[in-house]
């Protein structure tokens, strides 16, 4: 029994952040509708790579749902619809704001109906304030919440970062959010609307930056594959290829000076602490730059791994997706001949489940139809279903 057993969901989401969120909930238990139109999800045509006519972008966020493809705008679909959300403990959705109500699909038309139902809206900039009503991507919001203009070369241009990480966070945020909405309705007895945002999700992501920019009044500059509070914590170049050194503590650093024979750093007032350190940023990588170009990486790691100085290779995605690492802890899985990322997340008494791969559009259209007392040939008939 996965941890959301009997927890019905709702997801009336499309792309990345919703369905996220949704398979999030999916792989802990909870039975995932996902609610499509009869096009299906965007992702569906996102692509190549494709394999069996499914593209690996819907494959890597649609596990363990089941698909009904209906049309909520048609009448015949309404009392289908109601059935489910009578039914439903969740609903997710991220359409433009005034979309899902415009639809009747809106909060307090649905609550009215199930007053249990947790109602997650997803979307790029909240439900309210001066940009409800601007379509949200994840680039967009990248750009805009300050995540570009750190990220990349120190003396380069602005770069985005190589998967939609304000997507995935908020897809994240909201899976938190409603797990602490059932909590509360447990106590209470009813649900309430949850409102997570991209725009939001972005600018919290910017942790310590954006509370350095605070602290100080100065703008956070890029720094490449450096960090702006910690030294040596970047990439280095040994003889053949790059590595990256993370010594976050003095303990490490310590252990580092011993480890490379350089005892005099230990006492040397330039790098007497981290914040030293900082201040001498370029002096000391200077020297550790020259020192580690002396030998080929797999020394260096060699070294660092038998002393546990934390240091690694860069690898590459495949090589990622190959590590020993990977494999031990099942994060390489294959669901019908579709091979996918497993979920990081291991819980000892109710694991997560890998019950379906992800379905086809209205894969499940007839039988979710029959299970709230509908024929599905009716219902096809009156356009209601694909």
């Amino acid at each position: 029994m996965g941890a959301l057993s009997g927890i019905t969901v709702l997801e009336l989401s499309r792309v990345l952040a919703g369905p996220w969120c949704g398979m999030t909930l999916a792989d802990l238990g909870a039975d995932v509708i996902k609610l499509e139109s009869f096009d299906g999800d965007d992702t569906r045509g996102l692509g190549p790579p494709f394999l069996d006519g499914m593209s690996a972008y819907f494959a890597c966020c649609n596990r363990n749902k089941r698909s009904l493809a209906v049309d909520l705008r048609s009448p015949a679909a309404r009392p289908l619809l109601e059935a489910l959300v009578r039914r439903a403990d969740v609903l997710v959705e991220n359409f433009r704001t005034g979309g899902a109500e415009a639809l009747g699909m809106g909060y307090e038309t649905l609550s009215a109906i199930n007053p249990r139902l947790v109602y997650c809206s997803i979307s790029g900039y909240g439900r309210d304030g001066p940009g409800a009503n601007r379509p949200g991507y994840d680039y967009v919001v990248q750009a805009e919440a300050g995540l570009m203009a750190i990220t990349g070369p120190a003396d380069g241009e602005p770069h985005k970062v190589g998967v939609a990480v304000a997507d995935l966070a908020t897809g994240q945020n909201a899976a938190t959010a409603i797990l602490a909405a059932l909590l509360q309705r447990g106590r209470t007895g009813l649900g309430q609307r949850i409102d997570v945002s991209l725009f939001d999700t972005e600018l919290a992501l910017l942790a310590n930056v954006a509370s350095a920019t605070l602290f100080t009044g100065h703008d956070a500059p890029r720094q490449g594959n450096a960090h702006a509070s910690i030294v040596p914590y970047q990439a280095f170049r040994a003889s053949d290829q790059s590595f990256v050194l993370a010594v976050a503590s003095e303990k490490l650093w310590a252990q580092l000076c011993d480890l490379l024979g350089r005892y005099d750093w230990r006492h040397d007032p330039r790098y007497r602490n981290n914040a030293a350190r900082v201040e001498n940023r370029e002096a000391l990588c200077a020297e550790l730059a020259a020192l580690f170009a002396t030998r080929d990486a797999a020394h260096w790691l060699a070294l660092f791994d038998r002393a546990g100085v934390p240091a690694a290779p860069i690898n590459t995605v495949r090589q990622a997706l190959d590590h020993p690492v990977a494999a031990a802890r099942g994060m390489r899985i294959q669901m019908d001949g579709i091979p996918m990322v497993g979920s990081p997340l291991k819980l000892s008494a109710s694991p997560t489940r890998l019950d379906r791969p992800p379905p086809r559009l209205g894969q499940h259209s007839d039988e979710i139809a029959r299970d709230c007392g509908f024929d599905p040939d009716a219902l096809r008939t009156a356009g209601a279903l694909r």
